[in-house]
């Protein structure tokens, strides 16, 4: 993990790469947790018998699961120290590329793209890849917006 002391070492850290995470393991329990929680219980998400035979072989996690885990990824990437709080602002561009099936392991690498100063506070895009262990293809990317408030 890389510790940034303040907001302006973070400031500074345009371009940085950072990373890779632990492998995640992506269980049926935590898909079907999801499922409930978003209420989105599509067969290929919650019916291991069903999608067996579906065009995936087998269960797979929601693409918004996948994009959920960025806040466990980003905690082992980086953190910033001596700040008053840290604010998802949102995201430039998510693209869901490789379908994750239940029991594939996860992790992530991310570049902090821009920091830009704002008036008490530090506004960063990184970009992450999350991958798929064995596969070639990413499971995700994204860009999304942190703002660090001094």
């Amino acid at each position: 993990m890389k510790k940034f002391n303040d907001l302006t070492e973070f400031e500074a850290a345009e371009g940085t790469q950072l990373g890779p995470t632990e492998w995640l393991e992506i269980t049926q329990e935590r898909v079907d947790l999801f499922a409930d929680a978003t209420d989105d219980h599509q067969w290929i998400h919650v019916d291991p018998k069903r999608a067996a035979d579906g065009p995936f072989g087998g269960t797979i996690a929601h693409g918004l699961l996948t994009l959920s885990l960025l806040p466990h990824f980003t905690h082992q990437l980086y953190s910033v120290d001596n700040v008053a709080m840290a604010i998802n602002y949102g995201y430039n561009k998510v693209r869901f590329i490789t379908p994750v099936r239940v029991g594939a392991h996860l992790r992530a690498r991310a570049v902090i793209s821009s920091v830009s100063r704002l008036d008490n506070a530090v506004q960063a895009t990184l970009s992450t890849t999350v991958e798929i262990e064995g596969s070639e293809k990413p499971a995700a990317i994204a860009e999304s917006i942190v703002r660090f408030i001094g």
